[in-house]
């Protein structure tokens, strides 16, 4: 079996007491079938760091991006657009609207989302997109800038069934993380049900939202076992399954081959 986290930053765990580096985060991540990674970058600075950090692996890979809560100045959109044509980065983001922490940069926001969107398209790669208290504008945009051309997926999706509806009616991917194990989950298992199994992926978005039994520690990849576990019981399936499914999932979206994952065993 070969699970994908779709969503951490391998840059944000605490390498001080928990982790001796990256090798000892992956290895307890493979002990339990965790075998591929997406670490997902926030600012540009930071993704320049987390690529040092991690190094070249067979089996990680990158996005690129500025997140919606770091706007607090402008970043270079030629940058971006340079650093996200780079080797080895899959995906533009993480992106998006958060409303609920900073709404004043609401219109920054706004255009950085925009940039995102419009350099994914260029490039051909996908956007990952992140959303809180901005149900609307966030579905507007991705509309309105025809995200169908580059595709993308909404991650650590948190919204309701109609939203998710909305965002398939778009070519788009939703992922679930942790949050979806957590006893007031209810309105988000529901659209988990709804979501079907070929748009699905599953992510930790470590080292935020352990899972349970986990919660309240800090969360990594090793992890998305357990939210895999979660869903395949709630789909109806064995965990086999869904593990298959949301691999093949990952590389359609990310353009990646499969036998690149496979070999990530």
């Amino acid at each position: 079996m070969l699970l994908v986290d779709s969503h951490c930053h391998l840059d944000g765990l605490d390498y001080h007491s928990l982790h001796k580096d990256v090798d000892d985060v992956l290895a307890k991540a493979a002990a339990r079938d965790v075998n591929f990674f997406l670490a997902v970058a926030t600012t540009l600075p930071g993704y320049r760091s987390m690529r040092e950090r991690v190094g070249e692996r067979h089996n990680v890979v990158f996005s690129c991006g500025v997140h919606p809560l770091n706007q607090d100045e402008e970043y270079d959109v030629e940058a971006l657009r340079r650093l996200a044509a780079e080797e080895g980065v899959v995906a533009l983001g993480e992106t998006g609207l958060d409303y609920f922490y900073t709404p004043e940069t609401k219109a920054r926001q706004q255009a950085s989302f925009i940039n995102h969107i419009r350099i994914g398209r260029e490039l051909n790669k996908p956007v990952i997109i992140h959303t809180r208290d901005a149900r609307a504008d966030t579905l507007a945009i991705l509309g309105e800038e025809n995200v169908t051309d580059c595709g993308g997926v909404l991650h650590c999706f948190t919204e309701d069934k109609e939203t998710a509806g909305k965002l398939l009616d778009l070519g788009l991917y939703i992922s679930f993380s942790g949050i979806v194990t957590f006893r007031n989950a209810g309105q988000l298992r529901e659209a988990a049900r709804y979501v079907p199994l070929d748009r699905l992926l599953v992510e930790t978005d470590s080292p935020y939202l352990a899972p349970v039994p986990h919660r309240g520690k800090e969360n990594q990849p090793a992890m998305v076992r357990d939210v895999a576990e979660f869903l395949a019981e709630l789909k109806g399936v064995a965990v086999a399954e869904l593990a298959q499914i949301t691999t093949e999932n990952f590389a359609r979206l990310f353009h990646i081959d499969a036998s690149r994952l496979c070999s990530a065993r």
